[in-house]
């Protein structure tokens, strides 16, 4: 087994395979590895085409392997962490072969397809004593740190409701996200950015969840949703809304209120364009810009930081769990036209401490553009 604790010494820098290489691995994520060089480096590249990692691997300096070398990628002493990028219906296969050999998993959103699958990862990560973290970034986005300051300082009053509009066009019905056996549907690929925005600012997991979908075949003949609306109620009287599609003009957006103002992030969800936050408390306004950042860079300096460090990495494979619960209860409620309700979620892992939330606006700042 490849692991740090059987090393005679811990390492500087933890070496990464990064599993996948679509258009946000090529041009964000592997470009990323060049600012988050004090802890991090990028040892191997794995593709499902040969010519494609070798190209990539050319290109940024690393070994290249296709997707059936996976685990002899894993036998690499320069490898310590993989950072799984494939389509969703691989996250969970994936996640355990690198777990079962000793790696630690940073896993691209959503976690997996199905609750069971998240457990499964959990389950062998713990088993084989390695971390997993699930590769939001919106931790690291600068607006939403200032937005969750707001909320925890009390400058929003009690919270009443969240809403969010995500929305993309997707031209080509041979996209991975459109495709049912992948993993694809708006939910999973667009509406999770809100349900975990949502649950990190409201503060609870939700209670009860209500949805409906549609269906289009004039662009597409998808098999999966094109567009979703969904309810989600939450403890004390809390409520969230969002809307995701894949065949509309693009756009990110949340809004938050409270009983003492509101606040609206505008673009909520990209990781290379500069985010404008606006803010009304007792009648006045503030806006507020924050230029871009390296939110691939951050978290790959964060995540390494937290193995080198022996911490709990945040989002966890619990929250990541907790999310595609909520998920499949949405595609339940929209399929069953009822609404859906979801036990409580026992937690056995610790929950976010104000040193991992100051470890992350570090992380923020150093890497801001």
């Amino acid at each position: 087994m490849n692991t740090i604790a059987g090393r005679k010494s811990m390492p500087q820098q933890i070496g990464y395979a990064v599993v996948g290489a679509g258009d946000m691995t090529r041009h964000a994520l592997l470009p990323a590895f060049a600012a988050a060089t004090g802890n991090s480096r990028l040892s191997a590249i794995v593709a499902g085409d040969r010519a494609e990692a070798q190209a990539l691997a050319q290109e940024f300096r690393a070994g290249a392997y296709h997707l059936d070398e996976f685990r002899q990628c894993l036998n690499r002493d320069d490898v310590q962490a993989v950072y799984i990028a494939l389509p969703n219906s691989l996250h969970s296969d994936y996640t355990v072969d690198a777990a079962r050999a000793g790696m630690h998993v940073l896993c691209d959103r959503p976690m997996a397809v199905t609750a069971d699958e998240c457990r499964r990862m959990i389950r062998t990560c713990q088993t084989n004593r390695v971390k997993i973290m699930v590769s939001y970034r919106l931790q690291f986005q600068p607006a939403f740190a200032k937005a969750l300051d707001l909320v925890r300082t009390g400058q929003m009053g009690t919270l009443k409701t969240f809403s969010s509009d995500v929305t993309v066009r997707i031209p080509s019905s041979e996209d991975p996200r459109l495709q049912r056996r992948l993993g694809g549907g708006s939910v999973y690929d667009l509406g999770i950015y809100a349900i975990a925005a949502a649950r990190t600012l409201l503060g609870f997991d939700p209670a009860q969840v209500m949805a409906m979908t549609s269906r289009s075949s004039r662009s597409f003949g998808s098999d999966v949703d094109e567009g979703t609306v969904a309810l989600i109620r939450f403890p004390d009287e809390r409520l969230a809304h969002f809307h995701s599609s894949f065949g509309e003009e693009p756009t990110s957006m949340l809004t938050l209120y409270g009983e003492e103002g509101w606040l609206r992030i505008t673009p909520a969800y990209r990781h290379d364009a500069e985010a404008r936050m606006l803010v009304c408390r007792q009648g006045r306004s503030e806006e507020m810009t924050f230029p871009p950042t390296d939110q691939f860079a951050a978290e790959l300096t964060y995540f390494s930081d937290c193995i080198l460090g022996d911490r709990q990495p945040e989002p966890s494979g619990i929250e990541g769990l907790q999310d595609i619960r909520i998920v499949e209860a949405i595609y339940r409620s929209a399929r069953d036209g009822r609404p859906v309700t979801l036990p409580r979620l026992a937690r056995v892992d610790t929950p976010v401490t104000t040193v991992s939330e100051a470890r992350k606006l570090e992380v923020i700042k150093r890497h801001a553009s």
